[in-house]
């Protein structure tokens, strides 16, 4: 027997005020060479974060320079504020969302103390990281220029 099968987009959004730019972009090789799996990456011009989907808070990193959430379609996005802000431990950042907490592109997520991100000679890029890349049909995202938050920036379409 045949089914249906309907389509299962996830809207993605700009998470924060800056300059989209693809992953290639980023100085960091885990990202740039998307190791971690494909996405896209922000230069913020101020230090607010929204969620760049619908859906769930899977993980909070102790460290708060990471963030995870699930869709309810099974899209798992990883947002990674910097480069090489894990030995930070949490000092530029303030996370306003917890495990199990449904989100949407109008929550905010953490604030970032970009001048403290400067100061400690980081990069401020966020990346908004596609992790089960097995489980994607595809990705189209318009991912250049400036860009304010809660804009709507393209489409993963899971399998």
């Amino acid at each position: 027997m045949f089914f249906n099968k309907k389509k299962k987009n996830e809207t993605i959004y700009n998470p924060i005020n800056g300059t989209l730019k693809e992953l290639a972009q980023v100085s960091d090789p885990v990202f740039s060479e998307k190791m971690m799996g494909d996405g896209f990456a922000i230069t913020p011009k101020v230090g607010e974060l929204y969620a760049p989907v619908n859906g769930t808070i899977s993980s909070v990193f102790p460290t708060k320079h990471a963030l995870g959430i699930t869709t309810k379609n099974g899209l798992e996005v990883l947002i990674h504020i910097g480069i090489d802000t894990v030995e930070l431990n949490g000092g530029p950042f303030e996370v306003f969302v917890k495990e199990g907490e449904n989100v949407t592109p109008a929550t905010k997520l953490a604030s970032i103390d970009l001048p403290l991100l400067a100061e400690k000679e980081k990069e401020n890029d966020v990346m908004v990281i596609f992790t089960n890349m097995d489980d994607i049909k595809s990705i189209e995202l318009k991912i250049t220029g400036d860009s304010n938050f809660s804009t709507e920036i393209g489409t993963v379409v899971m399998k």
